[in-house]
Formats: structure tokens, sequence, C-alpha cells
């Protein structure tokens, strides 16, 4: 369903849209919580309505779901404070639900309320419901969690919700309902990272060549990088090292790096203390896993 904007809301829309910007562009200042990326609803419905003058319904009533080819993602904080859905309807619109717990509290079942504006409400709850170009400069409201599970990362397994929204402290109301239903979350990416106790000290470029193995249980790249300390004849020796390998389950993939020293004198038969990080970003939760370990390698010549 869509409406035409009267002439008398224009300003109050545009507000709104410059207000939008500022927060696209990190302009605000405020920071909503540590942020997980959206993953789409398997199953998952979206309706609400509102009275006659209230500005983000329009006194209309709207009704979204999956099965009906809606598009909906949803979006969990890493710290379970914040859940925020967005909703792409097939005939175009397009709707944002964020539902907040107060600063420094994981958002649980129950009911809240005296909510403000996410994402401006530090002390207490937060509520935002805006779309099809419209939102509330300021707004009151309070919303019901009946069920919320969080998975890994902000990952939402379950949530079903309530809630009603004054726009500008003003009697009309939105309200609605937000049930959304996806499969157990994935399992976080496992790393794993060895460095070989042996390595070589290359006598014709100085070079320190280590070796070693990393394994993971999921598909994915592997950056291997560190740094090698050698300490000879009083003289201090040093070098970095980096290389990125292709792993997949099921059996450890090796690596091979040359730690460039970084001043004239080259690295030498000896022992060296190796440090040594594995990073990838994990496929479901995209975000960077790191392992590292330090170990004391023996270089012969090579």
């Amino acid at each position: 369903m869509r409406r035409q904007a009267p002439g008398r809301v224009v300003a109050r829309a545009t507000a709104v849209l410059a207000l939008a910007l500022a927060m696209a562009a990190g302009t605000t200042g405020l920071v909503a919580g540590p942020a997980a990326h959206a993953q789409p609803v398997t199953e998952g419905t979206f309706a609400f309505s509102g009275d006659e003058g209230d500005w983000i319904s329009n006194g209309g009533s709207y009704a979204y779901g999956t099965a009906s080819q809606d598009r909906m993602s949803v979006t969990g904080s890493t710290d379970n404070r914040v859940v925020s859905v967005a909703v792409d309807g097939v005939n175009g619109d397009w709707w944002h639900l964020d539902l907040s717990a107060p600063e420094g509290r994981p958002l649980t079942t129950g009911t809240y309320t005296d909510a403000t504006r996410h994402p401006f409400n530090e002390a207490g709850p937060g509520l935002s419901l805006s779309g099809n170009g419209r939102g509330c400069n300021t707004l009151t409201g309070s919303f019901t969690i009946a069920a919320l599970e969080f998975g890994p990362q902000g990952y939402v397994k379950t949530l079903d919700a309530t809630f009603e929204q004054h726009c500008e402290g003003g009697a009309t109301a939105a309200r609605g309902e937000i049930h959304v239903t996806n499969p157990a979350p994935p399992a976080e990416l496992g790393l794993g990272l060895a460095v070989a106790l042996d390595g070589t000290a290359n006598t014709l470029n100085g070079k320190a060549v280590l070796h070693g193995t990393v394994s993971c249980d999921k598909p994915v790249r592997v950056d291997v990088a560190g740094e090698v300390t050698q300490v000879k004849r009083q003289r201090i020796i040093r070098g970095s090292y980096a290389t990125s390998v292709a792993c997949a389950p099921g059996a450890p993939v090796a690596w091979t790096a040359a730690a460039v020293p970084s001043g004239d004198v080259p690295f030498q038969r000896g022992d060296v203390e190796v440090e040594a990080r594995a990073t990838a970003t994990d496929p479901d939760y995209d975000r960077q896993v790191t392992v590292s370990e330090t170990v004391a390698v023996r270089l012969t010549r090579g």
C-alpha cells in the first residue's frame, strides 16, 4: 500500500532524511552496538497497522511474509542487545524495525515500556519502525518479546515480538508484530596453526625459510604471517614473513614462507624465535578468526 505525503509534511520528511543521511555517514557520534552481518530470514512474517493520522502507517495496514516472496533479513548485535529486521516487499515497500535493550544489557523475553528512538536510547529500551521514506524524529513506545533465541555472533534463530510506536509523542500509534524462524546456527570457524621446529637459513639471500600447517573446519583462505627474531654475536636479526593458502576440512594444509631480514645481517644457522598468526574470515558470520603461537625453530643452512 502506498500513499502520497501531503505538502504540510514535506519539511518533516526532509528533516528525517537529513538525520538518516547523517546516521549513514557516521556523523551522529552514536554507536548502536557491535554489529553483525544481516542474515536472510528463512521463515518470517511482519505486519503492522496504524491509527488515522499516524505518520508511519498513514492509517493503513501492511502485511509481509517470506511465504509471499517478500524478502526479510535479520541482524543481531554481537552483544545481543539489538535486533534489527529489514523487509523488502515484492510490491516495492521497504521497512526497518529496531528493538533494543538499554545500554549494557542483553535483549531478552519480556515487556519493555518507555522505549525511545533507537539508537538514541542509551539508558532505556529502544524502538524504531521506519520505511517507505518515513521515520520519526522522536518517538515513544513499547514492545514485548515473546520469544528470542540468539546463536553465535548475533545470529538470530527465533524472534516473536509485538510493538507500539508513537511519533513525536502523539496519541496516534502504529502497532505490529514480527515473527522470525531460522535454522539452528552454524558453528563458528575452527582454525588451527602449527609451525615446524625446523627451517633453513638461505646462504644466498639471507632469508629464513619456515614451514608448517594450518587446519580448518570450513573451506576458507588462510593468511599466515609473523616475525622471526635471532640473536647472533650480540646482534639482533629480525624479519617478517607472510603467505596465504587455501584450506579445506579434512587434513592439515602445508604452508611455507620466507622471512626477509630487515637489516643488512642475514639469518644464520641456529635457533630463532618465530611468532606466527593464522587469520581467516568465517563465511557464516563474516568475522575474522585468528590463532597464534610462538615457538623456537632451529635453522640449518640451505
